[in-house]
């Protein structure tokens, strides 16, 4: 048995410990806005429901171990006391993921992860179209827990309104667990699917990903690609150059022929496979290339 004494191990050895050991942990996808206007979403994984008399739910909005410095999302409560709680699926997971880039203050979230921004009913910041639960949501409390890098600020939410796509229920009004198929995180790079169990998502790039508003838009509006595809696609530094994707396409005669096919819907399910298989720059290749 490995006993360890907390104050004798790093921050961020004993952060991974922690999250290694307490999962799965559901996902709050929060969506704030700044006193000037400026929108920021990013994902929590310290968070649950705690109370539905009033309904409360609680994240944590950590602050960064490696400097110390607190998250856009914290900031902006603080300015605004007010949140939108998202509901993290499958569908989404790779969109989440690349939100949670450390994009500079003032750029769009939303936009970088290819997301829907709905208005909200009671408060201003915006809801996530694609998630399948949406919670409005009052600052009641934030509750600083310390004033070191990865300290905890506890956000203690109240609802003041939901909104469920009907999609998610059953034939009682009810939320389907298997409909909304929900996912969670676990340690590291892994995250648990409640439908079908563990997969791994890469963290964002320490550079910044270029984000989907950078893929051309007849990649964007594909009818074979997925939310979750395009948001693998935009999880890179950059694009293959011209010579590269040329090189790539010399290379392989079957490639050669999918393009000359000119089938569109073919070329974007070639590099729906290689995204699976984890070969993004090849996708990214045959996709420039057609």
């Amino acid at each position: 048995m490995l006993s360890i004494d907390p104050k004798e191990i790093s921050t961020g050895k004993l952060h991974g410990y922690l999250l290694g050991a307490v999962g799965p942990r559901p996902i709050a996808f929060a969506s704030t806005i700044d006193a000037n206007g400026a929108v920021n979403l990013s994902p929590f994984s310290f968070f649950n429901v705690y109370s539905s008399n009033p309904p409360i739910m609680i994240f944590s909005a950590n602050r960064r171990v490696r400097d110390n410095t607190t998250k856009h999302t914290l900031e902006n409560i603080l300015e605004t006391k007010e949140v939108v709680v998202n509901i993290v699926n499958y569908n989404i997971v790779q969109q989440v993921s690349l939100s949670s880039t450390e994009y500079p203050k003032g750029v769009n979230e939303f936009e970088k992860a290819g997301l829907t921004m709905l208005k909200s009913e009671l408060i201003k910041p915006f809801r996530v179209g694609e998630s399948p639960v949406q919670f409005e949501c009052k600052v009641n409390e934030v509750i600083a827990l310390g004033e070191e890098g990865g300290a905890g600020n506890l956000i203690v939410c109240e609802v003041v309104k939901l909104h469920i796509n009907e999609a998610v229920l059953d034939e009682n009004g009810q939320i389907d667990q298997h409909k909304i198929d929900l996912v969670s995180r676990m340690g590291g790079n892994w995250y648990s699917r409640a439908n079908l169990g563990m997969f791994e998502v890469p963290k964002p790039l320490a550079s910044i990903g270029i984000g989907i508003d950078n893929i051309p838009f007849d990649i964007r509006n594909s009818k074979v690609l997925t939310g979750n595809d395009l948001g693998v696609l935009g999880n890179v530094e950059r694009v293959p150059s011209k010579e590269e994707i040329e090189e790539f396409v010399e290379s392989s005669i079957k490639i050669r022929e999918l393009i000359s096919a000119d089938d569109i819907a073919q070329i974007h399910a070639k590099a729906q496979e290689m995204i699976a298989n984890n070969d993004v720059v090849s996708a990214w290749k045959l996709l420039l290339a057609k």
